[in-house]
């Protein structure tokens, strides 16, 4: 028999079906005892044999209840004891109020279906009063000297009966198994979705810090590039302090400059580290707004060591622009992203042409709308329609992770926002961004 494996009930809900247990046996007391003055019109008196019945009757299922209070007894076997209490007292009394011809002898018919409603799935309950039953039918028609096919008839009946009382106490049974093995799926599928779900925010987020590596690893030549630059005229502007510390007095002016274009120099240097720093590492995803402005300044300045030797960045951004519902780190994120693919379709334009990226940005209803628009070669008609679908690249392999722009458009429509791309009349490619605001706190009363 198929035994489904159940969590065990805990002390509430089973100190909960003891007390329901316990309230049934005592309500079932009362009746029994208020039943009494119900004799009269059954029986044409009070028969004492039969009012003795009922009180011990009554006494057993108020002490079965008290003994399941004390956990003396447990359910399953107060039940056996109550039934088989019933079933005696039902048999004394239909042998005290005339036998086969008492009008209690029905009853003994439908105990079996009385005691599988009142015991539902409790099989073993469910045959002892079926066995005891027909033990009672038995001993009731060999005190009336009943005629063997009439016994026979009785039986027969009964047989019937009893099969319905056993088969709905199984299907009963069945279907509450089957109703716990459903519960039982439905909760480890729910905790199956709740550990892929666990899994794929985990698959996102290393998704997103492996894009965001790689576009610091297309900035790495760049970077050294950059780094030299400042490096060598600091280099030279301290060889030419040492070598007029030396020889005395010079221009104050003169010095002062060498002194200025060395800090600069430094401060430059200063800056790229801060700001590759700052992109690359780790940071909470707390933030829930970001600055257009702010993001333009620093994805420009991270990706000027990739564009400088390209061409320009226009830059027409409305001034005082709202804050925005994506955080800073994803905004610069995707505004790089976009910077770095403009310079990669510039830099593989033929004939070469020289770069002119526009960034524009202006105040729309609900948000922003950011553009980033360049005079390279456009993106192909077959190629738009997969552009966004991760892993889709068409650069060479080793040259990007196919995941920058499927992140770009993920990370805009958490916070409701869009990224389209088109391309543009004169050549060359547009991706347009709307970004919602965040929403203006209302002012204290």
């Amino acid at each position: 028999m198929h035994q489904p494996v159940v969590p065990s009930p805990s002390p509430s809900e089973l100190a909960a079906h003891v007390g329901l247990k316990r309230r049934g046996f005592i309500v079932s007391a009362c009746v029994l005892l208020l039943s009494l003055g119900t004799h009269p019109l059954l029986f044409g008196g009070f028969i004492p044999t039969v009012i003795v019945v009922h009180i011990a009757w009554a006494a057993v299922l108020v002490g079965t209840a008290a003994a399941m209070g004390s956990r003396w007894v447990t359910v399953h076997r107060a039940s056996v004891v109550t039934g088989v209490a019933s079933m005696v007292a039902l048999v004394l009394d239909i042998h005290f109020t005339g036998g086969l011809s008492s009008t209690l002898y029905p009853l003994l018919f439908a105990m079996p279906l009385i005691i599988a409603v009142f015991a539902p799935g409790d099989v073993v309950t469910v045959w002892a009063s079926v066995v005891l039953t027909l033990v009672g039918m038995l001993v009731a028609s060999w005190h009336s000297d009943v005629s063997e096919q009439r016994l026979v008839g009785q039986v027969t009946l009964f047989f019937f009966l009893a099969w319905v009382a056993v088969f709905s106490c199984k299907q009963f049974r069945r279907m509450r198994d089957t109703e716990r093995d459903a519960v039982n799926a439905r909760l480890a599928a729910l905790e199956q979705l709740a550990r892929s779900e666990h899994l794929r925010a985990d698959a996102v987020r290393s998704q997103a810090e492996m894009e965001r590596l790689a576009l610091v690893g297309r900035l790495a030549a760049g970077v050294a590039h950059e780094v030299n630059n400042p490096l060598a005229y600091v280099k030279s502007n301290l060889g030419y302090l040492e070598e007029v510390s030396g020889e005395g007095a010079q221009d104050l002016e003169d010095l002062r400059r060498v002194l200025w274009e060395t800090r600069q120099g430094v401060l430059r240097i200063e800056q790229i580290v801060t700001d590759l720093r700052r992109f690359s590492r780790d940071a909470s995803d707390a933030e829930e707004a970001g600055s257009v402005a702010e993001a333009l300044d620093e994805a420009e300045r991270l990706a000027s060591v990739r564009l400088r030797s390209l061409g320009q960045v226009v830059r027409e951004v409305e001034p005082h622009l709202v804050r925005v519902r994506l955080g800073q780190r994803q905004l610069v994120q995707v505004v790089l992203n976009l910077l770095l693919n403009a310079a990669d379709a510039l830099d593989g334009a033929r004939p070469s042409r020289a770069a002119r990226i526009v960034l524009r940005a202006s105040r729309v209803e609900g948000g922003v709308r950011l553009e980033v628009e360049d005079n390279g070669p456009g993106v192909p008609e077959a190629v738009l329609p997969h552009l966004f679908e991760p892993f889709f690249t068409t650069k060479a392999p080793g040259k990007g992770t196919g995941l920058g722009l499927a992140l770009c458009r993920e990370y805009l429509a958490r916070v409701g926002g869009t990224l389209t791309v088109a391309n543009c009349p004169d050549g060359g490619a547009c991706f347009t961004l709307h970004l919602p605001a965040v929403p203006e706190k209302e002012p204290p009363a």
